[in-house]
């Protein structure tokens, strides 16, 4: 079973806007509203490809009540921790002409000592029943930079494989705390660094160096590819991955959708570089829907044998 953690959930509205500018009123010619934050929508990936999921996270207010009413509705199983404050909406603005976003987040409830402590309490007898957790998405105001890394390290003691994303020292922490997959975006992979990369082999030494931080494996995604450096047994392989080329409808969500594909590939038992070539498929698929981690496991498949994966060295 996987287990997907949302610290900060939220109702997601995506928004299509042709021409979008700011200053200007616009009319919006679709609205997608889901539950989201990148752990949900891993589960989602994850139901769509017809395998068992769990998510947690903290839940508050109406907005959490909308949360967990609308997971209910798709199928996805949810046992999450209410907290005093409310939880809070996320707004992706899509142009199809330029085919960029421009997202407005809220900063999410504060959690205290005391709801922290219980989702300690339900992680540990969720993580019972669990083969993977996937810990996904960013810190809600409250919680120390090393939340992450405690949570790993509880899931690490139980035999619990943990795969992980979020942004800054958070991010720092989680892999130094030994996280299995680490799956960084780039911008998030050249903070950890220290410095913004010029080129592929930056990209590809920033992966080595990320798994010597304590990484199992690390997969850092860019626009439609990543670079992976991946633990295969006794020894580790390095990739240059690019998703099929696709009519973008949307460009939300779709790193969210390799992760879940990737899982899911894991608990059937194929080899690391299949498990990727298989997330990127489902990535390429997300592209092809509004809502993150929304696909059609055909499309997935038909696109998983156009995934160009290349590998490289990743020796000094």
């Amino acid at each position: 079973m996987i287990l997907t953690v949302t610290l900060n959930p939220a109702l997601d509205r995506t928004m299509t806007v042709p021409h979008f500018q700011a200053g200007y009123r616009h009319r919006a010619t679709d609205t997608v509203i889901l539950p989201g934050g990148k752990g949900i929508n891993v589960a989602r990936a994850v139901k769509i490809l017809g395998r068992p999921v769990i998510a947690t996270g903290f839940v508050g207010g109406r907005k959490g009540d909308q949360i967990v009413s609308d997971l209910n509705g798709e199928g996805i199983l949810c046992d999450f921790v209410p907290v005093g404050e409310e939880s809070r909406i996320s707004t992706a603005v899509v142009d199809p002409a330029t085919n960029t976003i421009t997202e407005i987040t809220e900063q999410g409830p504060e959690i205290r000592p005391d709801e922290m402590n219980l989702m300690f309490e339900k992680l540990d007898y969720l993580g019972k029943a669990a083969d993977i957790a996937v810990l996904a998405g960013s810190v809600p105001p409250g919680l120390d930079d090393d939340c992450y890394a405690h949570i790993i390290q509880r899931f690490r003691r139980m035999g619990v494989k943990v795969y992980f994303y979020t942004y800054g020292d958070p991010l720092r922490q989680g892999i130094k705390a030994g996280a299995d997959v680490v799956f960084p975006k780039l911008v998030e992979a050249e903070k950890v660094i220290g410095y913004e990369f010029t080129g592929m082999d930056d990209r590809i030494e920033a992966a080595k160096r990320m798994r010597e931080m304590g990484g199992g494996s690390v997969v850092i995604t860019f626009r439609y590819g990543c670079v992976a450096h991946l633990a295969d047994g006794d020894r580790t392989r390095t990739f240059v991955g690019k998703m099929p080329e696709v009519e973008v409808v949307s460009p939300m969500g779709w790193g969210d959708a390799l992760v879940g594909g990737y899982a899911v590939r894991v608990l059937e038992g194929d080899a690391p570089v299949e498990c990727l070539r298989f997330g990127l498929g489902c990535a390429a698929a997300n592209l092809l829907r509004y809502g993150a981690g929304i696909f059609l496991p055909s499309d997935a498949e038909r696109l998983t044998d156009a995934v160009e994966l290349e590998e490289v060295s990743a020796e000094d």
